[in-house]
């Protein structure tokens, strides 16, 4: 029987395993049963965090820059580079993961360290950006990105407007002049998994405002607030797919960077080089903290099993909790799902065990479809 060759391609396990370690344990399964067993691993993200480290995970340099946090303290953020490709995530300098706990800032959180992020991988030579967008603290449009990068937000007064979205209700000018003026030969690519607008029913303030923290009335304010913004910036990219992503800094970089916008899962496979190790396997195994509904719009284990699928070949996925029927999966693609639960129903547990449990569900993949 020829040696099976495995491409393991998963995300993280959000809170308990990076994609890195996903990748490990499961590796380190699979030669438990069959030691001979030829493993690949290619760490995935789909533009939300994790994505800079997938990239330095495919052979990406690890750089840093310190930048001004959400809300307005330095923080140190990185990005990945190779030859003159970036890739940027909007997390590390913008995130959520940069406030205390139990800390939000609504209406004042800033992207503006976002847009020193973008500066500083301009200055390292970078010619595409790949801009991964996701896991906001802010909702401010990505007007702070843009005064960041040389753009002015001005009140009726002359006077640059306060920080966040919430700063934008005082909005009467926009400058676009001083833009850094690198930024017209750079190919930025907005890479996110979600497509929405920047207001309304599906909008960013609507969509994901109460998870940074925003009441009731915060999102009526913001939603009203972007509106302004975007009808003095450009009413038309306010309703592009993508514009609503990270708190509206996909409309920031669609309306005044010239971004053009992908799936952030396609964007981050064709960057670390997914087809050729496509083209090298005779198994896929994909996954993620939690295979649910929304795993099946845009999320890393779709745009694995589609491209994969697409290529004949089988794929399994790991999770830590499966919320999805077996139809579900077979038409996204995945043969079969393996999940933590099976082995630890307390989920406290399985987060804190996660590495071993996935070692011993790699075992039961090794058996059924490597022996």
């Amino acid at each position: 029987m020829e040696t099976a060759r495995v491409l393991v391609a998963a995300d993280k396990f959000k809170g308990s395993l990076t994609a890195v370690q996903v990748a490990e344990r499961v590796t380190a399964g699979l030669r438990r049963i069959v030691p001979e067993v030829q493993v690949e691993t290619l760490p995935v993200a789909d533009g939300g965090d994790g994505t800079v480290a997938a990239a330095v995970a495919a052979g990406f340099e690890r750089r840093e820059a310190r930048v001004t946090g959400p809300r307005g303290e330095t923080v140190t953020a990185a990005y990945a580079l190779r030859d003159t490709t970036a890739v940027v995530e909007m997390a590390e300098a913008s995130g959520l993961q940069h406030l205390p706990a139990g800390v939000f800032a609504p209406l004042t959180a800033t992207t503006y360290g976002s847009g020193e992020l973008l500066a500083a991988a301009l200055e390292a030579g970078a010619r595409t950006i790949v801009f991964g967008v996701g896991g906001s603290a802010t909702t401010d449009g990505g007007a702070g990105m843009l005064a960041a990068l040389g753009a002015r937000f001005l009140d009726a007064d002359g006077k640059p407007v306060g920080p966040g979205g919430g700063g934008l209700a005082k909005l009467a000018e926009v400058d676009l002049s001083g833009l850094d003026p690198r930024l017209a030969d750079v190919d930025l690519i907005l890479a996110s998994d979600v497509d929405n607008p920047l207001t309304g029913p599906k909008g960013a303030p609507e969509v994901y405002g109460r998870q940074k923290g925003a009441t009731e009335e915060d999102i009526a304010t913001l939603d009203a607030v972007l509106a302004h913004y975007a009808s003095i910036l450009g009413p038309d990219h306010a309703k592009l797919p993508g514009a609503g992503a990270a708190g509206g800094i996909g409309y920031g970089a669609l309306v005044a960077l010239g971004a053009r916008f992908r799936p952030g899962i396609e964007v981050m496979l064709d960057v670390l080089g997914f087809a050729p190790a496509l083209a090298r396997a005779t198994l896929v195994i994909t996954g993620e903290g939690s295979l649910d509904e929304q795993t099946l719009h845009g999320k890393a284990p779709a745009g694995v099993a589609a491209a994969a699928r697409a290529a004949g070949l089988e794929v399994v996925a790991v999770c830590g909790r499966l919320t999805l029927p077996p139809e579900a999966l077979g038409r996204a693609g995945i043969r079969r799902a393996y999940a933590l639960t099976e082995l630890e129903p307390d989920p406290a547990v399985c987060m804190a065990q996660a590495g071993p449990l996935l070692e011993r569900v790699a075992e039961g993949i090794a058996r059924d479809f490597l022996t």
